[in-house]
C-alpha cells in the first residue's frame, strides 16, 4: 500500500509529540519508532522518516523524565535544583511546542507537484521537515544526555554535572547550556547567597555542599559544618568552598556562641562592597567572578568582627596569658606562695585531703601574691582540681589546678586541649615540687655548717666523719640544685616564654576563627615537644621523673641528716647534766642506730658511738644516693643528643657547658 507523503509528514509531527501516527508507531521491542513495512516508500523516503523520529524518540525520554520526577513530588524528595532542572526542560519543549504548531499550520497545505508552478503558501515536505527538525535535534538530544546523566544525581552534584556539558566549543550548544544553568543554578546560588550573608542552611533536601549537624555550642566551630564533596559543583573551587563554609560558619559562631549581632551590618557592608545586594536572586550562574568577590568581602569583614568580638568582648588573649601564669606556673610569687601553703598538706595520703580546703588555699595564696590584681572574672576561673587516686598516692600526686573556659572560649580551649593543660601542668608542678624540696634542703643545712663549731669536744674522727658526710650531702645537692636550675630555666624561659613570644605574633596576624585556632594548637604542641611530653620523647620523660624521684628520696635523707645533727648538738651541750638526768637518758629504749631521736644519753663515750654509727649509716647511704643519681643522669644526658628537636639538644649543651658530664661517659 502507497502512502502520500503529506500522510507521513503528518505522521512525523505526531510522534515528535509523542503520539502514534496513522503508519508510524513506537516499537518497544526495538525501542524506536518504525515504519510499517506494509507501507510501500522508496527506501531513501524511509531512511529520512526513519532520522526524524529520532527527535519523538528524545523528545520521549525527555517528557518521560519530566513526568517521572514531577510525579514523585512532593512525596519524595526532589530537591529543589531537579525541580529546577524540570523546569527550564519544560520552558525548552514549551519552545518545542510551538515549533510543532507552526510546523503543523504548514502541514495542512498540499505539497504541490513538480509540474506546478512554485506557489508563495509554505508547504511541508519531509525534505523540509529535516530542515526545520536540525536545531531542534540538536538541543533534545542534549536534554536527553542530561537526563540520562542527572537521573541518580541531586543539588550540587547534578549542577555540576550539568555544567561539565556546557565546555564546548558550538555556539549553539553553549548558549542553550547556560540558558539552562541559569535556571537549575538559581536554587544553589541562592544557597550560598544565604549561607555567606545570612548564616542559613536553607537546604531542606540535602542538597548543598556545605552539611550541618546538630552539636553543642562548644563543638559548633570544628563539628558543626563541614563540606560535602560529593555535592560541590565543579564551577566551584575548593578553596572558595573552604571560604563559603568558613563564612556561614563564622555568622553561625556569632549568633550562637558569641551572642552578637553586630555580624548583619558587616555582611551588609559586605555585599555593598561587593557591588551586589542582599535581596534574593542577585547572583546566577556564569557570575563566578561577583560570587567570588562576595564571599571574599563578607568573609574579610565577618572574620575581622568576629576575632574583634574574641578579643575585645570576650578578653581572649588575657585567658591565654592567664592560663600561662597559672597552669603553665608562669606567676612566679603565686606559685612560691603556694608551694609553701600547701606543702605540708599535700604531704599527707591522697585519700585524706579535702578540695574544699585546697581551694581555700588556692584563695590565700592568690591574696598573698600579686594575683590578687587581676581580673575577678580570671581568677574565679581558676579551681583546684584533685586528680583519682590510687595506693600510695600522696597529695603532691593528686594535686592540679584547672582553668573554666567558658563559651565561647571553649570552642578554643576544649576538653582535649585542657587535658594537655593539665599534663603539662603535672610536669611542670613536679618540677617545682623537687626545687621546692632542694630549697627546703638548704634551709636546714645551711645553719649545720654555721654551727659546726658546736663540736669541737667530739673525737677527731667523728668530727671528720661528721664533716665528710656534711660535705658529701652539700656535693650531691650542689649537682642536683646545677641539675634542677638549668632544667627550669630551659623549660621556663627557652619553652614556655619562646613558645608565647611566638603564639603572640601570630595572634596579631590571625585573619580569622582558623588561623587562631591553627596557632593556638602550634603553641600548645610546641610546649608539649620542647618539655620531653611528646610521644618521641617517651623514654626521656620516664627517666626524667625517676631522676625528679631520686631528688625528692635525697631531700628526705638530707632532713633525717640535719635531725640528727641536731639531736648530736643537743646531746653534746647535756653532756654536762647532772648523773640524775643521764641515768634518766639510759632508761630510753632505743633499736636503730640510723634513728636519732632514739640515742642514749649514757655519757660521752656513748654519745660518740652513737653519733658515729648514725653518720656511718648516713654516709653510705648518701653515697648510695650519689651513684645512682650519677648513673641516672648520665642515662639522661646520653638521650638527649639523639632528641629530634633542636631545642633539646640546647638543654644538653646548658646541663654539660663545662663537657665535665662528657669526659666522665667512656667513648667521648
Amino acid at each position: 500500500m502507497r502512502c502520500p507523503e503529506e500522510v507521513l509528514v503528518r505522521d512525523v509531527l505526531y510522534v515528535c509529540q509523542g503520539i502514534d501516527g496513522k503508519y508510524v508507531k513506537f516499537d518497544a521491542n526495538v525501542d524506536g519508532y518504525v515504519l510499517s513495512d506494509s507501507i510501500k516508500v522508496p527506501r531513501a523516503t524511509r531512511v529520512v522518516v526513519r532520522k526524524l523520529c529520532e527527535l519523538g524518540w528524545l523528545f520521549r525520554k525527555v517528557k518521560g523524565y519530566i513526568s517521572e520526577i514531577m510525579g514523585r513530588f512532593p512525596a519524595e524528595d526532589v530537591g529543589t535544583v531537579g525541580q529546577a532542572f524540570c523546569a527550564a526542560l519544560q520552558d525548552e519543549l514549551s519552545d518545542y511546542y510551538r515549533l510543532l504548531a507552526v510546523l503543523e499550520a504548514q502541514a495542512m497545505n498540499p505539497i504541490p507537484l513538480v509540474s506546478e508552478s512554485i506557489s508563495s503558501v509554505n508547504y511541508l515536505s519531509l525534505r523540509r521537515l529535516s530542515i526545520w527538525f536540525a536545531e531542534p535535534t540538536v538541543k533534545m538530544r542534549l536534554m536527553a544526555v542530561l537526563v540520562d546523566k542527572c537521573r541518580v544525581l541531586r543539588g550540587g552534584a547534578m549542577a555540576g554535572a550539568i555544567h561539565l556539558h556546557a565546555r564546548h566549543g558550538d555556539p549553539l550548544v553553549h548558549e542553550f547550556m547556560r540558558s539552562l544553568l541559569q535556571h537549575v543554578c538559581s536554587p544553589l546560588f541562592e544557597m550560598v547567597r544565604s549561607w555567606v550573608l545570612e548564616g542559613e542552611l536553607e537546604d531542606i533536601f540535602a542538597e548543598f555542599f556545605v552539611v550541618g549537624q546538630p552539636v553543642k555550642a562548644e563543638s559548633l566551630w570544628r563539628e558543626g559544618y563541614r563540606l560535602h564533596a560529593g555535592m560541590l559543583p565543579s564551577f566551584i573551587s575548593q578553596p572558595l568552598a573552604q571560604r563559603i563554609l568558613r563564612t556561614g560558619k563564622s555568622i553561625n559562631f556569632l549568633r550562637v556562641c558569641c551572642d552578637d549581632r553586630g555580624w548583619a551590618d558587616t555582611a551588609t557592608e559586605a555585599a555593598a562592597a561587593a557591588g551586589t545586594t542582599t535581596r534574593r536572586g542577585s547572583l546566577g550562574y556564569g557570575e563566578t567572578d561577583a560570587l567570588e568577590t562576595l564571599v571574599v568581602e563578607a568573609a574579610k569583614r565577618i572574620d575581622k568582627h568576629l576575632l574583634d568580638v574574641m578579643y575585645s568582648r570576650y578578653k581572649f588573649k588575657e585567658h591565654c596569658l592567664a592560663i600561662k601564669r597559672y597552669l603553665l606556673l608562669g606567676q612566679g610569687d603565686f606559685v612560691q606562695y603556694l608551694m609553701d601553703i600547701v606543702g605540708q598538706e599535700l604531704s599527707e595520703p591522697a585519700n585524706t585531703i579535702s578540695s574544699f580546703q585546697m581551694a581555700g588555699l588556692l584563695e590565700s595564696a592568690i591574696r598573698s601574691s600579686n594575683a590578687q590584681y587581676d581580673d575577678p572574672d580570671i581568677l574565679d576561673r581558676l579551681r583546684v582540681k584533685m586528680l583519682p587516686h590510687g595506693t600510695g598516692d600522696r597529695g603532691w600526686d593528686v594535686f592540679s589546678l584547672e582553668y573554666d573556659a567558658r563559651v565561647p572560649l571553649d570552642t578554643v580551649f576544649t576538653e582535649s586541649v585542657m587535658a594537655r593543660y593539665l599534663r603539662i601542668f603535672n610536669f611542670l608542678w613536679k618540677l617545682r615540687r623537687v626545687e621546692h624540696a632542694l630549697i627546703g634542703a638548704w634551709k636546714t643545712m645551711k645553719p649545720n655548717c654555721i654551727t659546726s663549731h658546736s663540736f669541737t669536744k667530739l673525737q677527731h674522727a667523728v668530727k671528720l666523719q661528721l664533716l665528710s658526710t656534711l660535705r658529701r650531702c652539700q656535693v650531691i645537692w650542689n649537682q642536683m640544685n646545677h641539675f634542677v636550675t638549668n632544667l627550669q630555666y630551659y623549660i621556663m624561659f627557652e619553652v614556655l616564654e619562646v613558645s608565647w613570644s611566638n603564639f603572640s605574633n601570630e595572634m596579631e596576624v590571625a585573619k580569622d576563627l582558623d588561623d587562631l585556632l591553627a596557632a593556638h594548637d602550634k603553641y600548645l604542641h610546641s610546649i608539649v615537644e620542647k618539655s620531653l611530653l611528646g610521644e618521641r620523647s617517651h623514654s626521656l620523660y620516664k627517666s626524667l621523673f625517676v631522676l625528679f624521684d631520686l631528688i625528692l628520696r635525697f631531700r628526705s635523707h638530707a632532713d633525717r641528716l640535719c635531725e640528727g645533727i641536731y639531736e648530736l648538738q643537743a646531746r653534746t651541750r647535756a653532756s654536762s647534766l647532772s648523773s640524775q638526768d643521764n641515768s634518766k637518758s639510759r632508761r630510753q629504749t632505743r633499736d636503730d642506730p640510723s634513728e636519732p631521736g632514739l640515742w642514749f644519753s649514757d655519757g660521752r663515750k656513748a654519745l660518740e658511738q652513737r653519733a658515729g654509727e648514725f653518720l656511718q649509716n648516713m654516709g653510705r647511704e648518701l653515697e648510695e644516693i650519689s651513684k645512682e643519681y650519677t648513673v641516672l643522669l648520665e642515662g639522661f644526658l646520653s638521650q638527649l643528643p639523639v632528641q629530634q628537636h633542636v631545642d633539646l639538644k640546647f638543654l644538653f649543651f646548658r646541663l654539660d657547658f663545662t663537657e665535665f658530664y662528657s669526659r666522665l661517659r667512656p667513648g667521648t
